[in-house]
């Protein structure tokens, strides 16, 4: 790969900005992203979803789009247009009836387009169903640039694989599946992940076959999750701790450790439906993946009443009850609350006449307000409450001292699993 590669990430957010901070330490990167005002937080070295440090986002910042490696941040079409990877990494979510929105794809499609010269090649990162690149996107590029596909320009798909809060599995240590729309632009597509990507790369022999490995890696672990939380339910019934039930399975050597929970986000509890929606185009309803889904998006209302019969046991009035929430994000150490399922279950307890309060060290207060019409803190409450869940299991979560929360008679539930003999009952 020469020094003429000249890399434009579309999307700076849980999933491009840590690509392009990577990629910025060997090639000239601009980050393009809408968000003005997070344009300016990256410039000043400040990621607000806790991906990239400020010592490591610093290293690759530059003050201009230029020829050298580094990382500059911007919010203007101009400034990528020198550019010849085009690399998408926008959402992909799905709207109020779990169908999937290819909005923000054609929008950053349509911006690309605008800009796209003869020999580019864009690539897409964001979870799609099979198709999507190639049906949905490419059409776009074509109509907006006037140019011919896999004869002006070129089209890769390389899907993400970034764990949100995970400073463990970071970007250059998750192998890396790979495409092109051609075999050469496949190769070069390889190639240029390679560059950098420590664990190695994949290339698949097309875009479709790796868009499909992408969304059933999270279907795999959506319906695995659903398994384990309907055992969950089956063994609450018996009164057999499931936890317990998991950690004696799990000393077979083949036993996978799913655990049961909350399963929210922007990846295990969408994707799902883009590849059931796909499979119905074609004439198929899946049964597993849609069930899995059902059960899954079930928890929320089933740990608010399992709450509320533990209440109810230990005397505690519920109408009028004060209950903590720890946690509003959709998983543990990360300020993301996309498509938590934290707020099913306070719908379903205030429904119940309790009075809530959220309390979450990392989330976005402003942000939790306009998506949810919620009220969250970022400070402990000083008040003491007749319940508490530990929704989420931060850091900061389990060095509390729950006493001093706790009224007399109160009820503490882990649905987390992570608080040991201190709470009064767990998921």
């Amino acid at each position: 790969m020469g020094n003429d590669i000249k890399i434009a990430v579309i999307g700076l957010g849980y999933v491009g900005l840590p690509l392009a901070r990577l990629f910025a330490t060997k090639y000239s990167v601009v980050g393009f992203d809408i968000n003005e005002a997070r344009i300016k937080s990256l410039n000043s070295g400040f990621d607000s979803t806790l991906e990239v440090d400020a010592e490591t986002l610093k290293k690759v910042l530059v003050n201009s789009p230029s020829a050298e490696k580094g990382l500059y941040c911007s919010n203007l079409l101009e400034d990528i247009s020198e550019c010849n990877f085009f690399i998408i990494t926008v959402p992909t979510p799905v709207d109020k009836n779990n169908r999937p929105d290819l909005t923000p794809l054609y929008k950053s499609s349509e911006s690309v387009g605008k800009i796209l010269k003869k020999g580019d090649i864009v690539i897409y990162e964001s979870t799609v169903y099979p198709g999507v690149t190639e049906e949905q996107c490419v059409p776009v590029l074509e109509k907006v640039s006037g140019l011919v596909f896999n004869e002006d320009f070129f089209a890769g798909y390389s899907p993400e694989r970034i764990n949100p809060g995970d400073k463990e599995h970071t970007v250059e240590k998750i192998l890396k599946v790979t495409s092109g729309s051609t075999p050469d632009i496949g190769l070069r597509v390889d190639a240029l992940y390679k560059s950098v990507i420590t664990a190695g790369t994949h290339l698949a022999p097309s875009i479709k076959v790796a868009e499909a490995a992408k969304v059933i890696e999270n279907s795999q672990r959506d319906i695995n999750i659903a398994f384990v939380n309907e055992l969950a339910k089956i063994f609450n019934l018996m009164n057999i701790d499931t936890q317990e039930v998991l950690a004696a399975a799990a000393t077979k050597w083949n036993f996978l450790p799913f655990k049961p929970g909350l399963v929210g986000g922007h990846c295990i509890g969408v994707d799902p439906y883009y590849l059931a929606q796909r499979a119905q185009e074609f004439g198929y309803h899946p049964e597993i993946i849609l069930a899995g889904r059902r059960l899954n998006d079930s928890m929320g209302e089933y740990i608010a009443s399992q709450v509320v019969k533990l209440m109810i046991k230990k005397g505690i009035s519920v109408n009028g009850a004060s209950l903590l929430m720890l946690g509003i994000t959709f998983k543990e150490n990360c300020p993301d609350v996309r498509n938590t399922k934290i707020v099913d279950v306070i719908k379903a307890l205030t429904e119940y006449g309790m009075s809530v309060t959220i309390y979450d060290p990392l989330a976005n207060v402003k942000e939790v307000k306009e998506e949810y019409e919620l009220t969250t803190v970022n400070s402990i409450p000083k008040e003491k409450f007749d319940a508490i869940i530990l929704g989420v299991a931060h850091a900061e979560f389990l060095d509390l001292n729950f006493s001093e929360l706790q009224n007399d008679n109160s009820l503490l539930y882990d649905v987390k699993g992570v608080l040991g003999t201190i709470a009064d009952n767990r998921l």
